[in-house]
């Protein structure tokens, strides 16, 4: 499911990122790729704010919509 609508408070393994390349690099150097650990904390609209690691990042709509999650 994509993280955008995953239940908050709950840890999650990411399964795919669905994005181009570019993209992925970018998130890969925050924390997020496929096997690490995020924690949805927040979702307003379908903009989310996670848990990585020890930080929190804030994803739009549309990017959060394509990392997907179990």
């Amino acid at each position: 499911m994509p993280i955008a609508i995953a239940p908050l408070g709950r840890e999650f393994e990411i399964r795919r990122v669905g994005a181009e390349d570019k993209v992925k690099k970018h998130l890969r150097e925050l924390g997020i790729f496929e096997g690490s650990k995020i924690t949805l904390i927040s979702a307003n609209g379908g903009n989310v704010i996670v848990v990585v690691k020890d930080g929190r990042l804030c994803l739009d709509k549309a990017l959060a919509g394509k990392i997907l999650v179990a």
